[in-house]
């Protein structure tokens, strides 16, 4: 029995449930390739995948496969011998078609600017800090849903000072909202989970970094085994929805 069994990680299964759209004619192969980033044309082979080999056709082929372009160590280590030796100060590129020429080894620009990057013989250019553009709304309902608490006297002094938690969707502008006493864990679950229960799951959610939704803390033991960075409650439900949290540079963002 445990044969039959596939194992997908929440990204797989989301991919699933689009993909099995354009099979059964619900969603245009545009739209799918917009939605999860891919090219029509990938979307058309995991398609073919899909029919063939029914729901494991989602899974990556290479998945626990050691990767055939990995390089070897002795090569990673001959390779930043003659950039110290022969090629220091150059940059990546300059230093990728000397290796190629005189050298005979074959790397491409972003990996030898890694290895450079490790070995303290390149360091990243600093970027010049961009001037705000305001960006384009997403193209479908749900790609991204804003979330804000917004702290008002909503009842105009007949009553407590509240917080609304307000939800607008960022391709409709479509607004759910509800009134808590405060801005917090729990408004903020409550809440959340009553605009999925109506609304279904964005795919992402695009909140401010009050305390309720980032954290300042270092990352517990269970967090740095498993690679995770520290998060919020809040953050770690998200994560096991499989909606990817996005945080705004400031609160009037």
């Amino acid at each position: 029995m445990a044969k039959d069994i596939i194992r997908m990680s929440r990204k797989e299964i989301d991919r699933l449930m689009i993909l099995r759209g354009v099979i059964h004619g619900e969603v245009k192969q545009v739209m799918a390739a917009e939605i999860l980033g891919l090219s029509e044309r990938q979307v058309r082979r995991v398609v073919k995948r899909i029919r063939e080999e029914g729901s494991e056709g989602i899974i990556h082929h290479n998945r626990g496969r050691p990767s055939m372009r990995k390089m070897s160590d002795e090569t990673v280590g001959e390779i930043q011998r003659l950039i110290k030796k022969r090629y220091r100060g150059f940059g990546p590129t300059l230093a990728s078609e000397k290796l190629r020429e005189r050298e005979g080894i074959e790397v491409s620009r972003e990996k030898l600017r890694q290895l450079m990057l490790e070995a303290g013989l390149w360091q990243r250019a600093r970027r010049r800090k961009k001037v705000h553009v305001w960006r384009e709304r997403k193209a479908h309902c749900g790609q991204m849903v804003q979330m804000d608490g917004s702290h008002h006297h909503w009842l105009e002094g007949r009553g407590p000072k509240m917080v609304l938690m307000g939800y607008i969707d960022d391709a409709t502008s479509h607004f759910f909202g509800r009134f808590y006493d405060y801005e917090g864990v729990y408004p903020a679950m409550d809440s959340l989970e009553r605009y999925i229960r109506r609304y279904g799951r964005p795919v992402s959610l695009y909140i401010d970094k009050h305390s309720t939704y980032k954290t300042t803390r270092q990352p517990s033991l269970d967090e740095m085994l498993q690679g995770q960075s520290a998060a919020t409650q809040v953050e770690r439900a998200c994560r096991e929805l499989g909606i990817e949290v996005i945080h705004a540079g400031s609160p009037q963002a």
